[in-house]
Formats: structure tokens, C-alpha cells, sequence
């Protein structure tokens, strides 16, 4: 790959996922302070992440693949992205907000299949060399994190109250603006299916896979990664507003431990993976999560606050242990001819099904633990995802039978 086109892709995936971290972490804090948001709303702006990634493949599946070239539609998409997001950077109540950032993650959440698309086109080993492009995605997270608390100090208990995460979504805006002009002058990616080819929407879905699910240990598998996408909406949901309202300093940009842990682990996981097994190493990533929260659950901004750090930088286990798992898992399961269809139905099934229940619970169990000064009993909260894991834990323990995976590149 030539170095010109090594540094494109790098920097494509620098700015897509510096979008999502600039505004999604923040997102919680931002509506208790500035739209004065119920647990339950805030809870439906977060599910517009699953309704987007239910969505997205009908986008990727009827159009970017069939008529269009993907830099291309990456670009319009957001370019469409930043005007909601401008939208959304002046709404000032929740009903005002909501259709803004609902049509902003129908139309973001797609880009994500369409970066590794433009991506994975220019490669000839994407083994090899697709880790050192994506990497640049997670750093661009980071520094999102890094500006918003530590050089514009708008999640600092005084601006968050003065309303300040307002500008995560001009500087969002931005930004998109940026990308989809930039995504233009992207190495050409044709469409990969003539428009003569007949797509149907169990394949788009990946419902062709679910003869898999007669497999036991597979069926255990999928039920358990839906059931542990609940615990999961509690952390991207309630992390930043519990870290904002016990007072820790710089709260969005502590939570970035959690992406450099998740670089570290994922560096790791291939180790743990020959040297346990898979059954092993998913059962390890359950239990991150039940630890996390409980940590969450009993720590505070002063003498314990290395109970908190702590569970932010369990997050590299959390997700790189389960998730990444999972997905060579499926891979393993699946054999070749249904191989994109499992992953479809796996992605569908959690970041669809899974959190958009997650998000609806976590918003009830927080509206439910408001206390008489509008504080929160965050002991409660945490410890309600903390069981919740623990008994996917034992589920998965009980029940899947212990097999061979071969870790793949």
C-alpha cells in the first residue's frame, strides 16, 4: 500500500471515530444539564445508536453496494451528519432534540461499515495491515475525550452546569463537514454487487445464519451476547453523567483509560485466546463487567477513587474479551458461505436488540433510584447491571460446553 494512501485511510479513521467520540460519551451529561432529560429520555437518545444500527444495513445493503461508490456515499452521509448535528447543537428541550439525533445516528452509523469498506479495498493482506489503519480511529476517540476536558474544560462541574457540552456538537459538526468533503478525494471504491443481482432482506439481515442457532453451544452464545448488551448500555449511558455528578475532575477524559486499555487488550487477547480457550476468555469478560460496576458501585471521587479508574480501565477486558471473542467465535462457526451473514445477524442481534433494550432498562433504573434533592442513588444503579452480569455469567458457564477455536488474525 503506498504511503499517501496508508495516511488517507488513517486519517479517515481519525476523524470518523474522533465524530463519535466527541459527542456520544458526553451525550448523558449534556441532556440532565442542558434539557433537564428523565433517565428514560436520555435512555431513547442512546437507543438511536441501536435504531441506527438496525437500519444501517438496509442503507449498506440496498444502496452503497449495489449503485453508488462508498467514499462517495460516505461523504454525503456526512455531510447530512453535521447539518443534524448543527440541529442538535441548537435544540434547547428534549422533543426538539430527539428527531435531530435520531436521523444523525441513521445516517452515522452506516459510515462505520463504509470506512472499513473503502478501507479493506485498498488492501492486499488485511490481516496484516488493517489493525495499524483502525488504530488511528481509537486514538481519534481518545483525543475527542483529551479536548473536551482537558484544553476546553466543558465537562468541568461548572460548565457542564453552565450548559458548556452544548459545543461537543458544533465541534462535531465540524468536523463532519470536514470528513464528508474530505471523503471525496478517498481512493475510488466501487459498488461490490451488480445492480442486476437480486438482494433479499434476510441476507442484508443476515438471517440466512440462523440455521446456526441449532447448534447449542452457538445458541447459547448468541442469547448471552443480547443479555450481555443490557449491563453494557449502562456503561455507555450513565458513565459520564455518575463520574460528572460525585465530582471527579476531568471526567471525559479519564474515560479514555477505557479506549487505551481497549488497544492494550486487544494486543493481549490473541495470548489469552490460545493459552485458555475461548470458553475461558469470554467467561473472563463477563466477569470484567461484573466487577466494573461493582467497583462503580462502592467508589467514590475521593480516597476511592482508584475504584473508578479502575473500572474505566477494565473496559479493554469488558469489550475486547467478549466482543472480539465473539466475532472469531462466529467466524470459526460459521464456515465461508454464511460467514457475513453471522457477523450481520451478531452485530443485528447486540448493538440492534440488545442495547436498545439496555438503554430502555438503564433509563428506567435510574429514573427509578432519583433522589428528593435530583441526585442519584448511584449504588443502586450500578449494582442492578453488576447481578445482571453476574447471572449472564453463570448462564454462559452452565450451560455452553467447553470446544476449539483457533484464534485467527
Amino acid at each position: 500500500m503506498k504511503k499517501s494512501i496508508q495516511f488517507q485511510l488513517s486519517f479517515m479513521m481519525f476523524l470518523e471515530f474522533f465524530i463519535w467520540g466527541a459527542w456520544f460519551v458526553t451525550l448523558g451529561t449534556f441532556m440532565g444539564n442542558n434539557l433537564s432529560a428523565t433517565g428514560a429520555e436520555t435512555g431513547m437518545a442512546y437507543s438511536t445508536q441501536s435504531w441506527g444500527a438496525i437500519i444501517a444495513p438496509f442503507i449498506i445493503g440496498l444502496i452503497a453496494d449495489r449503485f453508488f461508490n462508498a467514499e462517495k456515499i460516505l461523504g454525503v452521509l456526512h455531510i447530512i451528519g453535521a447539518i443534524l448535528m448543527y440541529m442538535m447543537f441548537q435544540a434547547n428541550d428534549f422533543t426538539t432534540f430527539y428527531p435531530y439525533v435520531l436521523g444523525y445516528m441513521i445516517a452515522y452509523m452506516p459510515t462505520l461499515a463504509l470506512v472499513n469498506s473503502v478501507a479493506f479495498k485498498q488492501m492486499k493482506d488485511p490481516a496484516k495491515e488493517f489493525s495499524f489503519i483502525r488504530v488511528w480511529g481509537t486514538i481519534g476517540w481518545i483525543l475527542a475525550g483529551l479536548l473536551i476536558s482537558y484544553y476546553f474544560h466543558w465537562d468541568s462541574k461548572e460548565n457542564a452546569a453552565a450548559g458548556m457540552l452544548q459545543n461537543t456538537f458544533l465541534m462535531t459538526a465540524i468536523v463532519s463537514v470536514f470528513l464528508g468533503v474530505f471523503s471525496f478525494f478517498l481512493p475510488k471504491t466501487p459498488p461490490s454487487i451488480s445492480k442486476e443481482d437480486t438482494v433479499t432482506i434476510s441476507s442484508i439481515l443476515g438471517l440466512d445464519a440462523l440455521k446456526l442457532l441449532k447448534d447449542r453451544n452457538f445458541l447459547v452464545f448468541f442469547i448471552s451476547s443480547v443479555l450481555i448488551c443490557i449491563p453494557l448500555a449502562f456503561y455507555y449511558q450513565n458513565a459520564n453523567p455518575f463520574l460528572s455528578e460525585i465530582g471527579v475532575e476531568n471526567p471525559t477524559g479519564k474515560m479514555t483509560i477505557g479506549q487505551v486499555s481497549e488497544v492494550v487488550f486487544m494486543l493481549l487477547l490473541p495470548f489469552f485466546f490460545k493459552k485458555f480457550g475461548f470458553k475461558k476468555t469470554i467467561l473472563v469478560g463477563m466477569l470484567a463487567w461484573v466487577l466494573r460496576y461493582v467497583l462503580f458501585a462502592y467508589g467514590n471521587s475521593g480516597e476511592l477513587a482508584f475504584m473508578l479508574i479502575t473500572g474505566i480501565a477494565l473496559h479493554g477486558i469488558c469489550y475486547d474479551f467478549f466482543f472480539v471473542s465473539g466475532q472469531i467465535y462466529t467466524d470459526s462457526k460459521a464456515g465461508d458461505k454464511v460467514k457475513s451473514a453471522a457477523q450481520g445477524l451478531i452485530t443485528l442481534a447486540t448493538y440492534g436488540i440488545g442495547m436498545l433494550v439496555g438503554f430502555w432498562v438503564a433509563g428506567k433504573i435510574v429514573d427509578a433510584n432519583v433522589l428528593a434533592d435530583a441526585s442519584h442513588g448511584w449504588q443502586d444503579i450500578w449494582l442492578f447491571p453488576a447481578l445482571f452480569a453476574a447471572g449472564v455469567f453463570v448462564i454462559f458457564g452452565l450451560l455452553f460446553k467447553d470446544e476449539k477455536i483457533e484464534y485467527k488474525e
